[in-house]
């Protein structure tokens, strides 16, 4: 870990505690980086301490763990994984971290953005800008899932991830299902271990990266599912109407900050049909494609998402 990463337990006011991750002076304007399945909030780690620099901004960055991951809390009941709720967790934070000041910016990848397109509907008065990274907006998402064949396709993992022993699956041989995720195995196969694809070997997932990975998921894997349990925004089954049946009204899809979209265009899951039409829903919005990267782009091209952000971002006050 970075000498400069604090890390504490962050008890908020309705009985949760995140662990957390920041990098800076507190008191400064505060970015906040949110993570995705099945990744922690020390994949930020560079980012933080990057933004925290003068010369970058000088701001205080904040990192935490989701509630279902590492050592933050993490509640059995799969309706405590519900939008309303981690949406709780995370205002309670930013009132935390920044008190009565909006966040300088709020940046998000995979369920963190989820997290966040419920949050900046809802709670516009906590953040000034938004950065995504391969996230879909629940608009754009819901109409694909009903109507648009290749991403059902891409998303039938969703439909494993759901199933009540995928903790177990994904945990099996050393966590192979989860590197499966990884290395772009098998992210439109129904199981860890079917369909696999031929395996890619990124040159950022490291042993040392790995090891990371390793020490998060032995907290345990079931709280991370429960997102997708928790959620009906999947593919349609003969068992399960999954998005078929779900409507959502134009009031909650409406997102009324400056907002920055970044999408890997290599993504075998989340597919870049996901930022058509965006701009029905974001008056002030800027897409950036990134092309040659897949998923985890934030770390096979770190420089050019960490540019990108730094290009967005208000200047701060000295």
């Amino acid at each position: 870990m970075h000498p400069d990463i604090q890390t504490w337990q962050q008890d908020l006011p309705h009985g949760i505690t995140l662990s957390c991750r920041a990098c800076g002076e507190k008191g400064r304007p505060v970015l906040m980086f949110l993570h995705g399945f099945p990744e922690a909030a020390w994949v930020w780690d560079a980012l933080l301490v990057y933004f925290s620099k003068p010369e970058n901004g000088g701001y205080r960055c904040v990192a935490p763990n989701l509630r279902g991951y590492e050592r933050s809390s993490a509640p059995e009941d799969v309706k405590a994984y519900r939008a309303k709720y981690l949406v709780q967790d995370i205002v309670a934070l930013i009132e935390a971290e920044s008190g009565p000041t909006p966040l300088a910016a709020l940046v998000a990848h995979d369920w963190g953005g989820a997290v966040a397109w419920s949050l900046v509907n809802q709670h516009p008065e906590q953040l000034d800008q938004l950065v995504i990274i391969n996230s879909p907006h629940p608009g754009p998402l819901l109409k694909a899932l009903q109507s648009h064949p290749a991403q059902q396709a891409a998303s039938a993992y969703m439909n494993f991830l759901v199933q009540a022993d995928a903790a177990a699956q994904l945990a099996a041989n050393d966590f192979e299902g989860l590197f499966a995720f990884l290395t772009g195995q098998h992210a439109t196969a129904a199981s860890p271990t079917d369909g696999l694809r031929a395996p890619t070997h990124p040159d950022w997932l490291t042993p040392e990266v790995k090891a990371q990975y390793r020490q998060v998921w032995q907290h345990g894997l079931q709280g991370g599912l429960n997102y997708y349990r928790a959620s009906p925004l999947r593919p349609a089954t003969a068992q399960d109407p999954g998005a078929s049946g779900v409507q959502i009204p134009p009031e909650a899809l409406r997102i009324d900050v400056p907002t920055l979209v970044l999408w890997a265009q290599d993504d075998v899951a989340l597919l870049p049909c996901l930022t058509e039409g965006l701009d029905a829903y974001i008056a002030d919005l800027k897409v950036v494609p990134i092309e040659h990267a897949t998923h985890w782009v934030v770390h096979e091209q770190e420089a050019r998402v960490r540019s990108e952000i730094a290009a967005f971002l208000k200047p701060q006050p000295a």
